[in-house]
Parts: C-alpha cells; sequence; structure tokens
C-alpha cells in the first residue's frame, strides 16, 4: 500500500514523540506507591538518622511515604546488592557511602558491580575526619606529629574501627602521603578506641568529629588537623592538611542515593528533585550540620556529578585499599 507522503510524515513524526510522551506520562504518574529506601546498616546510627531525615524531605516533594528498610550484613554489600537486584522502576533506591559504593567493589567480590549497576540519584553530604593524638604527644601540630613519627618508626600505634573503615583507610592513606610507619589497631567501632586513645594507651587515631570534638573540647585529647581542603564549619579553628603540612591528606566519607540500573532518566529526574527538596529543608540542614555533615552547592547534587565524583572515588582509592590487601573481616 502506497501512503501520501505528508501521511508518512506525520505517522513518522507521532512514533518519534510517543517516547517522550510516554516518559512525560510516566513522570508525572511517579510515584504512585510508596518507594523502598534500603540503608545498610543497623538503626539507629548516624547514616541511619541521615537516610530517615532525607527520606522524609522525600516524602514531602512525592507525595508518597519513603520507607526506611535497614538491610544488614557483609560491610553493606547485602543491603546494596538488594538494589542492584531490584526492578529499575524508581520504587527501591539504595542510600550508600563511600564504603558500600566504593570499599566493597575493592574488597569483596561481589554478585554486582558498583560501577555501573546503579544510576546515581543525588550526593547527599559529607564529613571531614579529623587527626587526633593523646595529650602528651610530644607533637602539638601536624608537622611535629610527621616528624616524631619519622623519628620512630613502627613505635606508635593508631585506632581503626577495622579493616576497610574510613579510620583504616585514613590510617594508610597518612602512612603513604607522609612516608611515616606506625601499628594501626582494629575497634570495633571508632567510640570504642577513643579511651584508649584519653587514657595513653593509643598514641593517635582518625576520628569522625562527632566522638572526637567533645573530647577536644573537654581537654582530654589533641586534634591536629582536618583531613580536607577546606576548614570544617564545626572546628573552624582547627587547620587543614594542607596547611598544616601534608598536602592531599584528605578522608571526607560521604553519602548518596542511586537507583538500580536502567531506570528511566524521567524517574531518576524525579527522585533527584526529591531528595534537592530534601537538601533545602531548614531543618534537614541543621540536622545534618549537627551530624558534622556538609551540604555542598546545588551544582553537587545532580545525578551528572554523583556520577563524576563516584568514578573519581573509585579511581582514588581502589588501588590504595589494593596495594594495602585489604580483606573481609
Amino acid at each position: 500500500m502506497n501512503l501520501p507522503r505528508r501521511k508518512l510524515l506525520r505517522l513518522a513524526t507521532g512514533a518519534v514523540a510517543l517516547p517522550l510522551i510516554s516518559g512525560i506520562a510516566r513522570a508525572q504518574s511517579f510515584p504512585s506507591r510508596p518507594i523502598t529506601m534500603v540503608v545498610p546498616v543497623s538503626a539507629g546510627g548516624a547514616m541511619d538518622t541521615n537516610a530517615r531525615l532525607i527520606a522524609e524531605g522525600m516524602r514531602a516533594a512525592l507525595g508518597q511515604p519513603v520507607v526506611i528498610e535497614n538491610v544488614t550484613g557483609a560491610s553493606g554489600s547485602i543491603g546494596a546488592g538488594r538494589v542492584a537486584r531490584a526492578a529499575p522502576d524508581g520504587t527501591t533506591i539504595a542510600y550508600g557511602a563511600l564504603v558500600t559504593h566504593v570499599v566493597n567493589g575493592a574488597v569483596y567480590s561481589l554478585p554486582y558491580d558498583v560501577r555501573t549497576d546503579f544510576e546515581p540519584v543525588a550526593f547527599i553530604a559529607g564529613t571531614p575526619w579529623l587527626i587526633c593524638a593523646k595529650n602528651d604527644l610530644p607533637a602539638n601540630d601536624l608537622k611535629g606529629l610527621i616528624a616524631w613519627l619519622k623519628a620512630n618508626p613502627d613505635k606508635a600505634s593508631s585506632g581503626t574501627a577495622g579493616a576497610g573503615s574510613p579510620s583504616h583507610l585514613g590510617g594508610i592513606l597518612f602512612q603513604n602521603i607522609t612516608g611515616t610507619r606506625f601499628a594501626l589497631v582494629p575497634y570495633r567501632g571508632t567510640a570504642p578506641s577513643v579511651p584508649d586513645l584519653i587514657s595513653g594507651a593509643l598514641d593517635m587515631a582518625i576520628l569522625d568529629p562527632i566522638t572526637s570534638l567533645p573530647q577536644l573540647r573537654g581537654g582530654r585529647i589533641k586534634i591536629l588537623a582536618v583531613m580536607a581542603k577546606s576548614r570544617t564549619a564545626t572546628a573552624p579553628d582547627i587547620p587543614t592538611t594542607d596547611e598544616a603540612g601534608a598536602p592531599g591528606l584528605h578522608l571526607s566519607p560521604w553519602q548518596a542515593t542511586w537507583s538500580p540500573k536502567g531506570t528511566p532518566k524521567d524517574i531518576v529526574t524525579a527522585l533527584n528533585a526529591a531528595v534537592v527538596h530534601a537538601l533545602n529543608d531548614p531543618d534537614i540542614r541543621r540536622k545534618l550540620a549537627e551530624q558534622s555533615y556538609e551540604i555542598g552547592p546545588r551544582e553537587e547534587q545532580t545525578p551528572d556529578y554523583l556520577a563524576a565524583f563516584h568514578k573519581a572515588e573509585i579511581e582514588r582509592w581502589w588501588p590504595i585499599i589494593k596495594a594495602a590487601g585489604i580483606k573481609p573481616q
């Protein structure tokens, strides 16, 4: 059958428009039911608390509940895997972090790929960690600490929260950048190492602000530097590692959201808009700041930014982790 050219053009134009119309309709109807946010840690900790804040802010934007499901095990890889295998329809999303979406990819043999099995939604925030020391350590600044460590190779000790934890990675990075050697002593988390730091059984530790700043203000430990390019709002008087003599010694564990690979772009856009809405809420911003998490500017809240940032973090940390021979615990 021969069709007039004009009718053929109308049919062709309609065929091209169908995916766009379908996407608009899907975006307008999304979400039609509650969304599950998988949080790969136990309830009650800082990561879980932050996830619940973001979920509540997203609910207000989406008009549907965002239900938290805590799925623990294997340093968060079980929860992340649950999202990687979920239907890519936007109703199951991951609340992830440096450990779940970078470290685990280098440490575990995963049934999914942290680089390709997720669609980036939005970067949430990061928190610069701090280089801490016992009060009677014979050094009062970072340069002095490095000099003391070099004069006493393999004699000092630094507490960590176990293999692959941010405090462990920070200790390895410290040694790599400064050319120092010291023992990395594992604890069941960062907080359990603090009593030994206060008593002097540990010489130093790399700790998060929530754990360390109250000890500094109580006069029980020293803090020598913030592991970031810029000073932190929670302790603006503490110099950065760049200022204090160890450029590039940066550690700012972060959190972000992902959806399963193949989630339509319009749904990712809707999810991203909901996260951005949450991050603009003054009450949520205040509560994240109370946890020492720093929210970046609007241009750092896009899916494209998270994709580029995630790639850079993998390229930075995987060689360090693999060279250190970090294995699952």
